[in-house]
């Protein structure tokens, strides 16, 4: 797990990588600076991808692959591991966070890469 995260960690601008479990938002590994409260971010993403999953299927379009959440000091980028679907609920997220200024495609290439190999 670890090496999968160091590949989000190495890109410049990423404060931290997490393996998050999307039914009850509990850490499954991280990777994170100093400062930064992993209980409290997987929490929040596991809340927004269950929210995003109900918006999506009234919407009826299909399930999500990437979401970005931009603030004023930082970013939250997420994906669904590649063996689940977040409209089904369950399965894994792989959770960047993020400074204003990072490579968001870049970010988003590695959180893709590593929700593949997560099984």
């Amino acid at each position: 797990m670890s090496t999968a995260l160091d590949l989000i960690t190495r890109v410049r601008g990423v404060r931290g990588a997490m393996l998050v479990s999307a039914d009850d938002g509990i850490v499954i590994a991280e990777q994170l600076m100093e400062g930064i409260k992993g209980g409290a971010v997987a929490a929040l993403a596991a809340s927004l991808a269950g929210r995003l999953r109900r918006a999506m299927e009234a919407a009826g379009t299909g399930t999500s692959v990437f979401w970005h959440l931009q603030a004023e000091q930082g970013a939250l980028l997420v994906v669904p591991d590649g063996n689940s679907s977040v409209a089904g609920g369950g399965g894994i997220l792989v959770v960047a966070v993020a400074e204003p200024d990072v490579n968001i495609g870049l970010v988003r290439l590695e959180l893709l890469r590593v929700a593949e190999t997560v099984v």
